[in-house]
């Protein structure tokens, strides 16, 4: 962690495109000292998805530049939404489905931010705090009193989140969630010293809301930065797949998928991205450019983005297994090369059965080894035995991506069993099933 030095924060933002717009005297309040500065994470969801590493990215840049970030969990907020960037009213969760996403998104923070130097005690280590500790025990009238004479109606229609809704119509749950988003920034000032807040570009309006209340009611200053939201150069909403958003949960979208998803962005992207998600320095990140535009096939700069977010996200070891697999589906990685850890991997993007051995072997009982044809309709690549044999008789088969001949229905088990006892059984080029036999 470095000393926190004028500008610093704000010129390792810029350079990395993450800087849309910041109070007047931000860059003075960094100069003076340590500067504790918060962002809010929605619990909407049970995990955080790749659209949210921007304001995570923006509280690691925060602290490797010797300030302290605040990780603000929306335990009290996630009840009624934020309705920033939203065209229609939020769908409000109960207590306990946001008191769980709470306790998932408190681990998925934990990968990027040090926690661990006393606890958020001393001067840089990161403090995570739920606003569910003052929203849900404040009372109606308290904050109409306290929070609500602060402002006017005049000055939340001006607010771009208030404003955008107008036509369609806004409760007042949605009207007033800039002034608990507000009371929040105050909340952080008084118990943790937070001057500053951050957030995405569409956070201005809460941003500066807090920002006004602070200045009333304990004369002090508070500034804000904005960071740019995230959109892909086909004009696509940023971490949209076809099959949905890409989550940080594993068990939502598996390590394979994730580093899929990094490996396959535009080439118009990846730089961009590389300064956005990773800590790679400018000197890597401008090589990494030079090379993808002489060699654009070999996809340098895509690789090394998903290596470092799966390494980041899931571990280095489930990078590895993401690597595998991806080598065995699109490259030249062999089913006998891969580790356990890939199978687990595998077992989820390919169709997968748990078989005992006395069901899928040679129904003679002379030891012939594995039947294909159970193999295939095991794992649903055939509807039936005549299907499958069928398959096998035109050469559409393979087992561990070895073709077989038409009357190979047997496999012999020291050339069939991998890693685990699994099998991957294969029908054409592109469809595979992955079977696991058990004694």
């Amino acid at each position: 962690m470095t000393d926190p030095t004028s500008h610093s924060l704000l010129d390792e933002l810029r350079w990395r495109g993450l800087l849309h717009q910041h109070t007047e005297g931000v860059a003075s309040t960094l100069q003076r000292g340590v500067v504790s500065g918060y962002i809010g994470f929605d619990p909407s969801a049970p995990s955080l998805h790749v659209g949210s590493l921007v304001p995570i990215m923006g509280l690691v840049h925060l602290q490797r530049t010797g300030h302290r970030p605040i990780a603000l969990v929306g335990g009290g907020t996630g009840l009624i939404g934020d309705p920033s960037g939203k065209a229609a009213e939020r769908a409000l969760l109960t207590v306990e489905e946001v008191d769980e996403n709470v306790r998932g998104i408190r681990e998925q923070l934990g990968r990027f931010l040090d926690f661990e130097n006393g606890g958020g005690r001393s001067k840089g280590s990161a403090i995570l705090v739920n606003n569910a500790e003052w929203l849900r025990p404040l009372h109606a009238i308290e904050f109409m009193r306290d929070v609500g004479k602060h402002f006017t109606v005049n000055y939340m229609m001006q607010k771009e989140s208030a404003r955008a809704r107008l036509d369609a119509g806004i409760s007042f749950t949605a009207f007033g969630y800039m002034l608990l988003q507000a009371y929040d920034f105050l909340e952080l000032h008084r118990r943790h010293g937070a001057t500053l807040q951050m957030g995405g570009s569409d956070q201005w309006g809460n941003i500066t809301a807090g920002i006004e209340l602070i200045r009333r009611t304990a004369s002090a200053d508070a500034q804000g930065v904005t960071m740019p939201l995230v959109t892909t150069a086909s004009g696509t909403k940023f971490g949209k797949t076809e099959s949905g958003s890409v989550w940080l949960d594993g068990r939502l979208t598996t390590p394979y998928k994730f580093y899929q998803f990094w490996f396959n962005v535009d080439d118009r992207d990846a730089g961009r991205y590389l300064r956005y998600f990773t800590l790679l320095s400018r000197g890597d990140i401008e090589r990494l450019e030079e090379a993808a535009a002489e060699r654009p096939e070999r996809r340098e700069a895509q690789q090394a983005l998903a290596r470092e977010m799966t390494s980041r996200v899931h571990g280095s070891e489930s990078l590895r297994a993401a690597e595998e697999v991806s080598g065995f589906f699109f490259g030249s990685v062999e089913p006998a090369a891969l580790s356990a850890a890939a199978f687990e991997l595998l077992r989820a993007e390919a169709p997968f059965a748990d078989v005992a051995e006395a069901d899928v072997t040679d129904p003679s009982g002379q030891g012939g080894g594995l039947d294909v044809l159970k193999l295939l309709t095991a794992v649903g690549l055939a509807s039936s035995n005549g299907a499958a044999r069928r398959l096998l008789e035109q050469g559409g088969v393979s087992v561990n991506k070895r073709k077989l001949g038409a009357t190979e229905r047997f496999v012999p088990f020291e050339r069939a069993l991998l890693a685990g006892r699994h099998v991957i059984v294969g029908k054409g080029k592109r469809e595979f099933g992955v079977v696991r036999v058990k004694v």
